[in-house]
Formats: C-alpha cells, sequence, structure tokens
C-alpha cells in the first residue's frame, strides 16, 4: 500500500510541474518556441496592374506619284541639228567643220536639258505601307498573396503571406515573465 501512494504521489508531482516552453517545437531563441496554429480562413488577395506591351500598327497609305517623263529622243536630235546649222554659218573656211562640230554637240546638249525638264509623266496612285510602334496597355488581375486568419489556444490572429499555409500554419511563441 506504501508502494501504490508513493507511486501515485510521484506521478501526480509529475503531472503538476508545468513543462518547459519549448516542450511543444524547436526551440529558436531565449523564451521562444515554435508551433502551429490552427488556419481557419484562408483568402487569396488580388491586385489590378496595368501590363503595356510594344506593338506595330500597320496601314496601306495612299500617295500619289508622277511616272517617269518621257525620254524621247527628238529634243536632242533637234538640238543638234540647229546647232550644227548655225555652226556652220559662224565658221569659215577650214574652221567651219569645227564650228559645225561644236555646234552640233552644244544644241544637243542644250536639247538634252530641255528633254530633261520636260513634263514630268503621267500621276499615278499608289499604296504605300505604314507602321509604327505603339504600346498597348491592359490590365491584369494577378495574385499578391493571401489574407490569413488563425487560431492558437484560444487566440485570433491574422497575417498576409504569399502562399496558401494549408490547414496549419507555423507561430513563434514568446514566453516572457509577468513581473
Amino acid at each position: 500500500m506504501k508502494l501504490l501512494a508513493v507511486t501515485l504521489a510521484a506521478a501526480a508531482a509529475a503531472v503538476a510541474v508545468p513543462a518547459p516552453a519549448h516542450a511543444h517545437g524547436t526551440p529558436p531563441g531565449e523564451g521562444e518556441y515554435l508551433d502551429y496554429a490552427r488556419v481557419v480562413a484562408v483568402e487569396p488577395v488580388y491586385e489590378t496592374i496595368r501590363v503595356s506591351q510594344p506593338a506595330e500598327e500597320c496601314w496601306d497609305e495612299r500617295v500619289h506619284r508622277r511616272g517617269p517623263a518621257r525620254r524621247s529622243a527628238t529634243p536632242v536630235v533637234v538640238g543638234g541639228i540647229v546647232g550644227g546649222v548655225i555652226g556652220s554659218h559662224i565658221g569659215k573656211g577650214r574652221g567651219r567643220d569645227a564650228a559645225t562640230l561644236a555646234g552640233v554637240l552644244l544644241g544637243a546638249s542644250i536639247g538634252n536639258d530641255v528633254r530633261e525638264r520636260g513634263a514630268p509623266g503621267p500621276a499615278r496612285v499608289d499604296y504605300e505601307r505604314v507602321c509604327r510602334r505603339v504600346d498597348r496597355v491592359s490590365e491584369e488581375r494577378r495574385l499578391s498573396g493571401y489574407h490569413v486568419v488563425y487560431r492558437y489556444r484560444g487566440h485570433t490572429g491574422e497575417t498576409f503571406l504569399d502562399h496558401d499555409p494549408g490547414p496549419r500554419l507555423r507561430v513563434r511563441v514568446s514566453v516572457l515573465p509577468a513581473d
């Protein structure tokens, strides 16, 4: 009977002695330990952001063009003939051939200039592809994190996490003396 009383007294004393502060988890520091709280609610939190993406915008634009001028040889030929006639009237004797040749060349050159300054060719309408860079802005809804409500030993707490913690949340518990 004495043995039973001693055993019961020892068991009662063991139950009455408070457990060390780190009995529920790993001791991270003096007077602190890690434990798990029950997650009561998890609500995803979204934010709307503006996203700008470069894009190319293209369209066909109407343009008016002039075709090339007609490249007729007539002004050059007529210029050469007129120049040759004038040159032959200016030159005398043996210089007449040289003056005629000079007149032909000068007249042909003037005729070529007249041809180049002539009326432009026929007008026509073309379409030209025109492009420009623009920024397209859109709004996107993105997950920014989770609002978490948890309960630990009768106390309710809230936090914001970048991930869903699941059914339980690891918490750091601090034990400080009251006095």
